[in-house]
């Protein structure tokens, strides 16, 4: 079996940021750890001048929570401390002072939405289907609302958040403005990447570093906000109907 991991190659002056998880790259507690160390290493590194976020694997890009770890939790401080784990790689992401490319080449659900949409500019493949199932398990996408709000507005987020159980097609995702471009097939997707992240490498990092703040003008709040938002999910996962859920995915 695969073991989980995140790493960083540097290729030609792009930060290529991998995560993987044998479990559909579901995220556990240390792997969001050490996915917001490598993006905050990665936009502190002067040798990279944009990064890429990617996954290993090529069915899923992110199946959000470790569902194993949710059921684990016995007390509101470990729900919140699990929560704020995405919280806190949403806000490395947005803190970060390069431009950050994702790359998804297959279904994202919960947290793994939230993570395409903390990026700056995503590309998909036509599998990257879009889910936001907390809802059906007890508790809410409350954690990564803001990002997806951000990126794909309020309603669409709301809609997805009711449809609990529904897949979102790519092109969806594409017409909502969380994805920029889909693509056929993972080389196309791959190639496209490659092509985008290379020739952004070759700009004026000052005026990168300065659009990136641009982007992100007005969530200066988010690291009280999030915190807040992590809190109320740890208390929900510990809800009776949430266990019961749970255990039926375990």
């Amino acid at each position: 079996m695969n073991e989980p991991y995140v790493i960083l190659n540097v290729e030609k002056k792009v930060g290529y940021i991998e995560f993987f998880h044998p479990n559909r790259n579901s995220m556990p507690s240390d792997v969001l750890m050490q996915l917001e160390q490598t993006i905050t290493d990665a936009g502190n590194n002067d040798a990279i001048k944009v990064i890429v976020l990617k996954s290993g694997g090529d069915r899923t890009f992110c199946a959000g929570a470790s569902f194993n770890e949710l059921i684990a939790i016995e007390d509101e401080e470990k729900g919140k401390q699990f929560f704020l784990g995405f919280a806190d790689v949403i806000n490395a992401m947005r803190k970060c002072p390069k431009l950050i490319i994702g790359r998804v080449q297959g279904k994202a659900v919960g947290g793994g939405v939230g993570l395409a949409a903390a990026t700056d500019y995503c590309l998909a493949t036509k599998y990257a289907s879009i889910k936001l199932s907390e809802l059906s398990i007890g508790i809410g996408p409350f954690v990564i609302e803001p990002v997806v709000s951000r990126k794909i507005g309020k309603t669409a987020m709301s809609q997805m958040t009711i449809n609990a159980e529904q897949f979102y097609s790519a092109e969806y995702a594409k017409e909502k403005g969380l994805y920029g471009e889909v693509f056929n097939t993972t080389e196309e997707l791959d190639e496209a990447v490659k092509t985008l992240a290379e020739n952004l490498s070759t700009y004026n990092p000052e005026a990168l570093k300065e659009i990136k703040t641009v982007f992100w003008e007005s969530t200066e709040h988010w690291e009280t906000l999030l915190t807040e938002r992590a809190k109320i999910s740890g208390k929900l996962v510990l809800s009776k109907f949430t266990k019961k859920t749970l255990k039926r995915f375990r």
